[in-house]
């Protein structure tokens, strides 16, 4: 399974400017940055499953699709106001939306995929075709 992503470190992006671009206001543009959400990739016998970390999104805040083997989730949802009387000096958790794509692999059944949200984590479990999964050797008795 490969996560496409974007890569913004280089030579000539720094990474202290990626820490300066990625706050929730860019300084420069006064416009909201998106911030993406972690996530976690498991591979077994049987099935890849897809951990992302969602908290505060209902399922109705998350789209799950899939085109061309490519899966892709994403959120959108509306920052709600804070009030004025709190002193928050950084703010890292709220979103405005995000979009994660994952190119599957050969193996993945694509009828097979289920999806839950679990205490703000949002798993999806997406099963091996049949005839991919690698059966164990076993010993054939002589009789």
């Amino acid at each position: 399974m490969t996560l496409v992503r974007r890569d913004i470190s280089s030579p000539f992006f720094p990474d202290w400017m990626e820490d300066f671009f990625s706050g929730e206001i860019n300084p420069l543009t006064k416009s909201r940055i998106s911030t993406i959400p972690m996530v976690n990739v498991f591979e077994t016998e049987k099935d890849f499953r897809i951990e992302l970390a969602a908290p505060g999104l209902s399922k109705e805040d998350i789209k799950i699709n899939l085109e061309n083997d490519v899966l892709t989730i994403s959120a959108e949802k509306e920052i709600e106001n804070v009030d004025e009387g709190e002193n928050c000096t950084k703010r890292e958790y709220q979103f405005n939306s995000f979009s994660r794509a994952f190119t599957l692999p050969e193996s993945a059944d694509v009828e097979k995929i289920e999806a839950k949200s679990i205490d703000g984590i949002l798993k999806i479990t997406i099963n091996k075709k049949e005839e991919e999964i690698i059966k164990p050797p076993r010993k054939i008795e002589i009789k």
